[in-house]
């Protein structure tokens, strides 16, 4: 796939967001032939500020100003997670390519619309599950399928930290912009689970709380088990409002295990043991930022070499798994996790 003929591919943010400042800017603007040149927010001094602060060219107030810039030939979207569907599916019609955060919508239906619109298109469409991208992550699926720890039979992941208050907003309190801990967390252990384990989830059950940080019925803190296709049982720890236990995920084979320390993180940081019946070693690690490891894999896919790092269909298969964490959480009831196919971006 050639996403455009012109000497440089100008990218569009759609949000003017904490990770696009602080990620995706740099990320993007690090591959040779890509820049932002265009954001929009629907705070025009917001978009203004933003990208005075990241020099960028153009800022704009509506997003289908933005759409309509001729210098624009991918869109990277980093809004409150409700808006992700909709403004996927217009930059498709106006054929642009789409880098989406996750999750990519608040419900499969609306995220396997996504993902048909794109292919109608000829857009690409990718997710921005950027925990696909750590040294950690890498080095653990390939020791698994080297089979240095025999057959995976649990997975624990411990992803409980205390969400900043610059952070929390919609996040805690909004039902309807697609808050709570499991949309903004337990889907990147379910996607890093399942990139590691090359392995589908099949059910879940779990309990949430509200730990004094989300309102309106919206979970900050909930622990799960989630069985995976190939016969893992994988527990999830995840919260929002847990100061000092640092992260983790651990693997358990029947040959060996795998402990990984401080890796569920933005940053290109952590460590990965390995223990059998050698004794423990420590896994040579080249950490690279995550964020720019992910833009270049995507822009790769736009040049017709290869896939991102994590597909649309990846995103939707994620946030599958992630609502029936939620709804088992809801319920108490154990809920089946769909087997949902189609054709990746």
């Amino acid at each position: 796939m050639t996403s455009t003929s012109k000497p440089e591919t100008g990218w569009g943010f759609i949000g003017a967001s904490t990770i696009a400042r602080e990620h995706m800017v740099q990320a993007i603007n690090a591959q040779p032939g890509h820049r932002v040149v265009a954001v929009a927010s629907s705070n025009e001094q917001r978009a203004r500020d933003f990208a005075a602060h990241a020099g960028i060219a153009n800022a704009y107030a509506d997003v289908d100003r933005l759409l309509a810039d001729p210098a624009v030939d991918v869109v990277y979207i980093s809004t409150t997670n409700e808006l992700h569907a909709p403004q996927a599916m217009a930059a498709a019609a106006a054929g642009k390519h789409v880098l989406c955060e996750k999750p990519l919508a608040l419900s499969v239906g609306d995220a396997l619309a996504m993902v048909s619109a794109c292919q109608r298109a000829g857009v690409l469409l990718a997710t921005n599950h950027h925990l696909r991208n750590a040294a950690s992550h890498r080095a653990m699926r390939d020791a698994v399928r080297s089979g240095a720890i025999g057959q995976v039979q649990f997975a624990r992941v411990f992803h409980a930290v205390h969400l900043p208050e610059h952070l929390q907003a919609w996040r805690i309190n909004k039902p309807e912009a697609g808050g709570g801990v499991e949309l903004d967390i337990t889907v990147h252990d379910i996607d890093t689970l399942r990139f590691i384990l090359a392995a589908e989830p099949v059910e879940a059950i779990g309990l949430g709380r509200q730990g004094g940080m989300a309102q309106k019925g919206l979970t900050d803190g909930v622990m799960a088990v989630v069985r995976f296709d190939n016969g893992t049982l994988v527990q999830l720890h995840d919260a929002f409002t847990v100061k000092h236990a640092g992260t983790g995920l651990e693997l358990h084979g029947d040959a060996g295990s795998l402990i990984g320390r401080n890796v569920m993180t933005q940053q290109p940081v952590g460590d990965v043991t390995l223990v059998d019946a050698n004794g423990s070693r420590t896994l040579d690690l080249r950490h690279q930022d995550l964020y720019v490891t992910g833009v270049r894999a995507f822009c790769k896919a736009l040049a017709g070499q290869g896939e991102p790092a994590a597909t649309g269909l990846d995103g939707v298969k994620s946030l599958s798994a992630a609502l029936a964490v939620s709804q088992a959480c809801a319920t108490g009831a154990v809920v089946h996790i769909p087997n949902i196919t189609g054709e990746g971006q």
